[in-house]
């Protein structure tokens, strides 16, 4: 009979461990996990106290407590563990123990002594609660009756004991993750803000009309929500461009989830966005969220969007239409509240043409389309952009006041930066690394040059990229811009621009107002 009560006991158990494991993942405190261990041990064990107790600077502080002879002079006990060396024990050896007439006699006395008067020979039991390297306390339980705990029970008790101890373990960990996901949310929050202000303030006191003219655009769009399809090519600062948005919306609360979709392997990238159900393919060993149920209340920024597989293509659109999906493996239907922001250096048009992207899903997506100029169309904005890239990149290495040169702003001028604002930041980081100076100039810079001349002094103009045929202002505008880099941002006088295009001063600063070229002179000539 006995037997067939542990082993009842025993299934209750594992049920319980369910149980807790669940609550210490929860929202429950500490305290509400104590309470309910100890509650349980009502129906397994017969005790007048049980006694929770936690390791705290050497001693064992009472935290709950159960039963009759529980009060508040229980609750509030402590115990120095080095007066108890059975106590300490117990700890190490990581077994519980049932006390006997002979232990009441010889041992290292009663740890209740002046709180509780318990008879000698007291039934008395003493619980480790460890698990995986740390002991975080004891349980004890005493009885008014001379009557040695059962083996069996006192076994069952050991189990629940580990059990209890890896659910505070659970809750512990799940504490501090929340605390330092807090904190580093706060950070990245006051991080993202500090640059992005900076960042924002490059694109709105820009010298160049074009780019001040896409910064209010970006403002008046981030109020409402429609999507909006961020244009330009590879390193021109899509991502920050769509952060700016997304911080000057209603949303800058929620969160901002990013998703490559060049970097993410096709058959990756329908889980990555929609998440999948556990058992949905092979290493599926658990539900998983995806980035639409991570972005909801928030924004969600799909980057190189026009490498997203056809076959994928038809599934966005429907979530973006219905703001509903299905996980992989699931016949769940999710819904999420995401705003769109989406980017791309693709020709989305060529790609429609070769049917290699939906028309319907690129309608959806290009109601606001942004398009962010390369660097080599808003050179006037080059020492503005060094002062802010070199800031940022102090911020990561700890080397403050650096700083380009006017030559150094002219090297860099005379440059095409196909990889534009990206590949001008991997520039003054390598030159920062190699210069010991805290001046940049023309020399830190190894760069090819962009404007050769020829053997009779004019300068050749770059071969047009295929494809891409500039309008008559931009080429007027490029030839401008070559001529002010060669003479330094001199306009008057023999050599100067306006004597090497062949035109009067005020005709070629009149040309340079409408075709929105500040004057280099400003801080080139210097």
């Amino acid at each position: 009979m006995a037997d067939d009560i542990v082993a009842l006991t025993r299934a209750e158990l594992r049920r319980e461990a369910r149980d807790l494991i669940e609550l210490a993942t929860s929202e429950e405190t500490v305290a509400e996990l104590l309470r309910r261990g100890l509650d349980w041990l009502t129906r397994v064990v017969r005790f007048d106290l049980a006694t929770l107790f936690l390791l705290r600077e050497g001693k064992l502080v009472a935290v709950a407590a159960r039963g009759p002879l529980a009060s508040e002079q229980v609750r509030r006990h402590e115990l120095k563990l080095t007066d108890f060396p059975t106590l300490r024990q117990a700890l190490e050896t990581r077994r519980a123990r049932a006390f006997t007439h002979e232990d009441h006699a010889h041992g290292d006395g009663d740890p209740f002594d002046g709180v509780l008067d318990l008879p000698p020979g007291h039934s008395c039991m003493v619980v480790p609660l460890c698990a995986g390297e740390r002991c975080y306390g004891l349980l004890t339980l005493d009885r008014t009756e001379c009557e040695t705990y059962p083996q069996a029970v006192v076994d069952l008790v050991e189990v629940y004991g580990q059990m209890l101890a890896t659910s505070l373990q659970e809750t512990e960990q799940k504490s501090t993750f929340e605390q330092l996901h807090r904190r580093e949310h706060e950070h990245a929050r006051l991080l993202e803000a500090q640059l992005g202000g900076e960042e924002v303030g490059v694109l709105e006191t820009s010298r160049n009309a074009a780019v001040r003219e896409l910064a209010r655009r970006a403002r008046q769009v981030a109020e409402t929500e429609t999507p909006v399809l961020v244009l330009g090519e590879t390193g021109t600062g899509k991502e920050r461009l769509a952060r700016a948005v997304h911080r000057w919306s209603a949303r800058a609360e929620g969160p901002f989830v990013t998703l490559n979709c060049a970097a993410i392997p096709a058959g990756l990238l329908e889980s990555e966005l929609f998440g999948h159900v556990k058992g949905a393919f092979t290493g599926a060993t658990r539900d998983r969220a995806g980035r639409f149920q991570m972005a909801h209340g928030g924004t969600l920024f799909l980057d190189e969007v026009g490498e997203l597989p056809v076959e994928l293509q038809a599934k966005l659109l429907r979530a973006l239409q219905e703001k509903t999906f299905e996980p992989v493996g699931s016949d769940r239907t999710v819904r999420a509240d995401v705003r769109i922001l989406a980017a791309t250096h693709v020709d989305l048009q060529k790609a429609i043409a070769e049917r290699r992207f939906r028309e319907d899903l690129y309608y959806r997506l290009s109601v606001f389309p942004l398009r962010l100029p390369p660097l080599r169309e808003r050179l006037e904005d080059l020492p503005q952009l060094c002062a802010f890239l070199l800031e940022e990149q102090a911020r990561r290495t700890g080397r403050r006041g650096v700083r380009v040169t006017p030559e150094g702003i002219a090297r860099l001028a005379a440059y095409d930066w196909p990889g534009n604002i990206r590949e001008l930041a991997n520039a003054l980081e390598r030159a920062t690394i190699l210069s010991r100076k805290p001046e940049l100039g023309a020399e830190a810079f190894d760069l090819p040059l962009r404007v050769p001349e020829t053997v009779d002094g004019t300068v050749e103009a770059p071969p047009l990229q295929a494809g891409a045929v500039p309008t008559l202002e931009e080429v007027q505008r490029q030839h401008i811009l070559r001529v002010l880099t060669l003479t330094q941002g001199r306009i008057y006088g023999p050599g100067g621009a306006a004597a090497l295009l062949g035109l009067k001063p005020s005709t070629l600063q009149s040309r340079m107002k409408k075709l929105g070229i500040a004057r280099l002179e400003q801080y080139v000539a210097k």
